[in-house]
C-alpha cells in the first residue's frame, strides 16, 4: 500500500500553469527525492499535500483512503509533516517547549513537564538527534534547529515527513548527520519526501526519484541505482548539463584587489585576526570553511557593511574606504549569503530589486526623476539573460521561488560588470541549470580580468572553479593554495583545524 498516492494534480495560478495533471506516490518507509528545477512545481505539489495550497483538479489518497486536505491541520491529523527551509521556532524557548506547543500533555490542568521531557528526550535518543531537550533553541546551529523541526512534526504523530531543502544552509558535516537521522526514520517505517537541488545527495540518501519540468511530472519512481549526477541533472533540465568543470585559466594578470592585516572586534571578541589575501586580475580566489569561523564577517567588512577594527583593502592602486554604497559606486559587486537579509526587498517588483543600490545611476535616474522606460528595458534584459521564470518584471519577488529570488540578485550584480565581486554562496537553493550559467557567468567575468572572491558552503563549488582556495578556520586564513595542488582530505583538515598550511600571502 502507497502511503502516499497523488493522481492528476492542477493547479492554475492567473498567468502560469503551476502543475499540469501530475501524479506521484510514495511508498512506506521510503526516502523518495522530489527534483527540478525552480519553479518547475514542486513546492506548490508538496504545498497541496500538506494542505498550504488548495488544488484545482486530482485527487489525494492516504494510506489508501481519499482524503480532502483543506489545511496543514487537517495534513497533521492525517500524519504528514513538513519541515520548510525557513524554520518555525520561538529562539527564547527550550527544545522541548518548541516541540510540545499546542500539543503538551496534561496533568489536570497543568503541563505535566516531567511526561514532556521523557517522551521528547525518547525520541531524541531513539533516532540519534543527539540534542540538549532543555537547550535553548537560540543556542542551537542550524543544523539542530532543523532537527528540532523534524522532532515536532514526529511528535505530532507524522509518519509522512516532508523535507524541503533539507540540506540548503547546512555544513557538510550537518548533512551527514541529517542522513543518519533520515535513515533511522526510514527503519522505523516513516516515509520521507526530499526536495532539493542537490544531486549528489540525492544519489547518497534516495531510495527512488521522481522529477518535475515546467509543472509537468517527467520522470516517475525511478530506483536511484539506474541513475547518475549526469543523468538527473539532464532529467531536470532537459538537456546534458555540465557541473564543476574547471576551466583553465589563461589570462591571470597582476595583483588587483588586497587585503591587508585585516581584524575586526564585536563585542569585545575578535572575530577576524589578521587576514592578508590578495586576487589577482582575472582570478577566482575561493574561501572554504566551516560555517561559522568568520566568512559572514569577513563578507560584511569586504562590502563596507562594518568597518574593521585594523586593516585596509587596495583595489588597483587606491585604498578602498566608506560604506556599502561607496563599494558599489567603486565597482565592488556583492552576491550576498542570505539574500533575504540583504539581497531583496521582497514586496517589492522584480524590476524595483533588479536595480536596487544602483537606483541613482545616470541611466536609472535623471534630475531627481526615475527612468522607467531604461528601467524597463533593462529588467526585461535581465530577466532573459537569466532565465528568472515569471510572467512580468511587475510581480512582487515573494512571488517567485527561492531560486528564481536567487536569480534577481544574481541578474543585478552581473549586469553592472563589477571590477571586483564578493560572491557570496551564489548558487545556494539553485537548480541545476541556473548553476551552470553562474558558473559560465563567474569563469566569464574572470577571463574579462575581474577580480572574485567566491565564499560557498559548497566544497566542489569552491574546488571546481577556483584557481587558489584559501581556508577560514575560526577568523584566520590558515591556508592559501593552488586548486589543483589541494585534496579534499587536505581541505577537510585545514577547516576543522586540524592542520594549520603555508599561506602564500605570508
Amino acid at each position: 500500500m502507497k502511503s502516499v498516492e497523488m493522481v492528476g494534480i492542477v493547479k492554475q495560478y492567473p498567468n502560469v500553469k503551476a502543475l499540469d495533471h501530475v501524479s506521484f506516490s510514495l511508498s512506506k518507509g521510503e526516502i523518495h527525492s522530489l527534483l527540478g528545477e525552480n519553479g518547475a512545481g514542486k513546492s506548490t505539489l508538496m504545498k497541496i499535500l500538506y494542505g498550504m495550497t488548495m488544488m484545482d483538479e486530482g485527487s489525494i489518497s492516504i494510506n489508501g483512503e481519499v482524503v480532502n486536505i483543506k489545511s496543514p491541520k487537517d495534513a497533521i491529523e492525517l500524519g504528514i509533516g513538513m519541515v520548510h527551509q525557513h524554520f518555525m521556532l520561538s529562539p527564547v524557548m527550550s527544545v522541548m517547549e518548541n516541540i510540545i506547543v499546542n500539543n503538551e500533555p496534561k496533568q489536570g490542568l497543568f503541563v505535566d513537564e516531567k511526561k514532556a521531557k521523557k517522551e521528547v528526550q525518547d525520541l531524541i535518543d531513539r533516532f540519534n538527534f543527539n540534542i540538549n531537550a532543555e537547550s535553548k533553541v537560540q543556542n542551537l546551529s542550524v543544523g539542530e534547529q532543523q532537527r528540532v523541526e523534524i522532532l515536532k512534526a514526529i511528535y505530532r504523530g507524522a509518519n509522512i515527513l516532508i523535507l524541503d531543502e533539507p540540506t540548503a544552509v547546512l555544513t557538510p558535516q550537518e548533512v551527514d548527520e541529517l542522513f543518519v537521522i533520515m535513515s533511522k526514520l526510514k527503519e522505523d517505517n516513516k516515509s520521507i519526501i526530499i526536495i532539493t537541488h542537490k544531486l549528489k545527495e540525492t544519489l547518497a540518501i534516495a531510495d527512488k526519484i521522481s522529477v518535475l519540468r515546467d509543472g509537468k511530472m517527467v520522470k516517475r519512481d525511478i530506483p536511484i541505482k539506474n541513475v547518475t549526477v549526469h543523468d538527473l541533472a539532464k532529467f531536470m533540465v532537459g538537456r546534458d548539463v555540465q557541473l564543476n568543470v574547471r576551466r583553465e585559466n589563461k589570462n591571470m594578470g597582476d595583483v588587483y584587489f588586497k587585503v591587508e592585516n585585516l581584524s575586526l572586534e564585536e563585542k569585545g571578541i575578535k572575530v577576524l585576526k589578521n587576514i592578508n589575501f590578495s586576487i589577482n586580475s582575472g582570478e577566482i580566489l575561493g574561501i572554504a570553511g566551516i560555517e561559522g569561523n568568520g566568512q559572514t564577517e569577513l563578507i560584511e567588512v569586504l562590502t563596507g557593511l562594518k568597518k574593521p577594527t585594523e586593516g585596509r583593502f587596495i583595489k588597483g592602486d587606491e585604498e578602498l574606504t566608506g560604506d556599502a554604497e561607496k563599494f558599489i559606486k567603486n565597482k565592488v559587486g556583492h552576491i550576498p549569503e542570505d539574500r533575504h537579509l540583504r539581497g531583496l526587498v521582497v514586496d517589492l517588483p522584480i524590476e524595483d530589486n533588479l536595480i536596487l543600490g544602483y537606483h541613482d545611476k545616470p541611466e536609472f535616474m535623471k534630475n531627481g526623476l526615475m527612468q522607467w522606460k531604461n528601467i524597463a528595458s533593462f529588467s526585461n534584459k535581465a530577466i532573459d539573460d537569466f532565465m528568472i521564470k515569471t510572467p512580468s518584471k511587475n510581480e512582487l519577488v515573494s512571488s517567485l521561488s527561492g531560486g528564481n529570488q536567487q536569480k534577481v540578485v544574481i541578474a543585478r550584480v552581473f549586469e553592472q560588470n563589477p571590477d571586483v565581486l564578493i560572491a557570496a554562496q551564489p548558487t545556494r537553493g539553485v537548480d541545476v541549470g541556473a548553476t551552470e550559467y553562474i558558473h559560465q557567468e563567474l569563469y566569464k567575468l574572470r577571463d574579462e580580468g575581474k577580480s572574485i572572491l567566491l565564499i560557498s558552503a559548497d566544497l566542489d563549488e569552491v574546488r571546481s572553479l577556483s584557481d587558489r582556495i584559501a581556508v577560514i578556520y575560526d577568523g584566520r586564513i590558515v591556508s592559501i593554495n593552488k586548486a589543483d595542488e589541494i585534496d579534499e582530505l587536505q581541505l577537510g583538515l585545514y577547516m576543522t583545524g586540524g592542520k594549520d598550511g603555508e599561506s602564500d600571502e605570508e
